[in-house]
């Protein structure tokens, strides 16, 4: 699977090891940055990741910056992105298998990289419950129609 990563200097490190590890599970990256450790705004970064989510240009995105909130609420505001914030297995298991979400945004700040590597694991190798159980599709397409709703044209 293609994957587009972003973070901030707080998230960057911790970005780092994500990236090691879903090359070691057979995923590309495409790596949004930063690249360095100097202040960095959110924005310039997880924007263009989220587009490439939203394009298709990938598939899902993981964002990391010190809590998680500022890259999903970016993230969400493009059209397309489902993002969640997990900071632990059990809550990216649930946004994978009933919500479909297709970018997991961490907190570097909040998770160890242990923590957050288990995370990844599981919302990757997470599916969706929607094609074999009818509430999640039902409930998802709900989530989709808002979204579409209120694309600005």
């Amino acid at each position: 699977m293609h994957i587009a990563m972003a973070s901030d200097h707080a998230g960057r490190a911790l970005k780092e090891e994500i990236k090691t590890l879903l090359a070691q599970l057979g995923h590309t990256v495409v790596d949004f940055g930063t690249n360095t450790d100097d202040p960095a705004d959110l924005p310039d970064h997880v924007l263009p990741a989220s587009l490439a989510v939203a394009s298709g240009e990938a598939q899902r995105g993981i964002f990391v910056d010190g809590v998680g909130y500022g890259s999903a609420m970016i993230a969400n505001k493009v059209p397309g992105i489902f993002a969640a914030v997990c900071q632990d297995s059990f809550c990216a298991e649930l946004a994978r298998s009933h919500s479909d979400t297709n970018v997991l945004c961490l907190g570097g700040k909040i998770i160890g990289s242990a923590i957050a590597l288990e995370i990844v694991k599981v919302w990757m190798q997470t599916d969706w419950l929607g094609t074999t159980e009818p509430k999640y599709a039902r409930r998802v397409e709900k989530v989709v129609a808002i979204d579409a709703q209120f694309r600005a044209n």
